[in-house]
């Protein structure tokens, strides 16, 4: 198990008297870390430095060491006795989610933040993060790559794999948020300590799955749009970062699923229970979209594996409609039974014709992402190829939810009340009339 080693034994003191009109609030700044002996004692300088100029606000700096194996103990030692608002701990265990959930699980701060050791983020946007929260205006904050404002110097490979995680999030999870992966984050303490037990991912899927925990629990999230710069040094392993985060959407998508996605938490839809935030969603749609989210999930991961095999022996255009042939169809049945509460045989074949128009549509929106892809980059990877085909059907995904739920199972098609199949409800009964069984 992890444990917390300190050479000064003690974390900062607490926050000094209000100053500056009764501010006296205490914001704690967390930075995770991993061998960045090179770097972390320049960021640490400079993050110091700008809080202590002009950060209307009490601050402490927490740089969390993750199990490091090169000089960075030492460093984050040093920059301990150095400074009097840093402090340093030692972890056994490597994992930025593990790193969060212990610093931010003992604060006694009133915001806890964390950023990148990168600093790849423009530290102007600090203040606008966190003002929200001290203010108790919103819950949680994050900053946004992808908002309207931002500005953002980044490689063509991180900008696709950004997008396309970003884009399956709100077409599988129905995620409002924008960017669940900027390295820029904050919230009330309070807040995320009731949210902290019920998230379970220790590594990179711990920001996503506590955004999506507070959004599902109808807690106010703030974006704020960032400036921000790639760093080149950057040592993710994309392709297992990639599986561990569909990995964590499907446990997500059974849990919401299941109804066991919630939290101690009073949401902003006047603070009634843990549902708050589920209570505004269109009539059906609670119950429809995490079914469709996890049917959408395993469809997707089905496609990638037969995409990926028929590549093997064929080109990208076909690899990739053949896959989605297959699918597609298991796909319209899964959700026509389990989405929208429809058995038996009648209107099946209709149904699965029209479920097909949907099909084509994924397959122009997927077919023409791999053609530019091809065009403007020849020659890319199979993983750049995989990752613009997540775009791709992230899309179409979200396409194919609302044409089944506006049109092919439509309630008045079916002979059922507005509204569909009932929210959290038992499933419905089937359109001939009789029980689901």
């Amino acid at each position: 198990m992890s444990h917390l080693v300190t050479e000064r034994g003690t974390p900062a003191g607490p926050p000094p008297a209000p100053r500056d009109g009764g501010r006296g609030r205490l914001v704690e700044v967390v930075v995770p870390v991993h061998n960045e002996e090179r770097v972390l004692a320049a960021s640490i300088g400079r993050l110091h430095g700008y809080l202590a100029d002009t950060f209307p606000y009490a601050f402490r700096i927490t740089v969390v060491d993750n199990a490091s194996t090169d000089g960075t103990w030492t460093v984050a030692s040093r920059l301990m006795a150095e400074h009097e608002r840093v402090r340093a701990i030692r972890l056994d265990l490597k994992g930025r989610g593990r790193a969060l959930r212990h610093a931010w699980g003992t604060s006694d701060a009133d915001v806890v933040a964390y950023m990148d050791v990168d600093l790849s983020t423009d530290l102007d946007a600090f203040l606008p993060l966190v003002a929200p929260l001290i203010s108790g205006h919103s819950d949680l904050a994050i900053g946004s790559r992808l908002s309207r404002g931002s500005a953002v110097v980044r490689g063509p490979r991180r900008e696709v794999i950004s997008r396309c995680y970003n884009l399956l999030l709100r077409a599988t999870l129905a995620a409002g948020f924008s960017d669940a992966q900027c390295g820029f984050k904050a919230a009330r303490t309070e807040i995320v300590q009731a949210l902290l037990p019920r998230v379970e991912d220790e590594e990179w899927f711990f920001d996503t799955e506590l955004l999506l925990l507070a959004e599902r629990n109808g807690l106010r999230i703030h974006e704020v749009p960032v400036d921000w710069v790639d760093d080149p040094d950057s040592r993710v392993d994309v392709l297992r970062t990639a599986r561990d985060d569909l990995r964590g959407m499907a446990r997500v998508g059974r849990r919401m699923v299941t109804g066991a996605f919630r939290a101690p938490v009073a949401g902003r839809g006047g603070g009634r229970d843990a549902d708050a935030g589920r209570a505004r969603l269109p009539a059906g749609m609670a119950h429809q979209l995490p079914v469709f989210a996890v049917i959408g999930i395993f469809s997707t991961l089905a496609q990638l594996v037969l995409f990926v095999l028929f590549r093997l022996v064929m080109g990208p255009l076909w690899s990739n409609a053949l896959s989605l042939v297959i699918t597609a169809v298991g796909n319209t049945a899964a959700n026509r039974r389990f989405t929208f509460g429809v058995t038996g045989p009648r209107r099946a074949f209709r149904q699965q014709l029209e479920g097909g128009l949907a099909f084509l549509i994924g397959l122009a929106l997927s077919t023409g992402g791999l053609a530019l892809l091809h065009a403007a980059a020849p020659g890319s990877s199979r993983t750049v190829e995989v990752l613009a085909l997540v775009a791709a059907n992230g899309t179409a995904t979200l396409v194919r939810f609302l044409l089944m739920r506006a049109w092919i199972f439509h309630p008045r098609r079916l002979g059922r009340p507005a509204g569909g199949a009932p929210a959290d409800a038992a499933p419905a009964a089937e359109e001939t009339g009789g029980p689901v069984s």
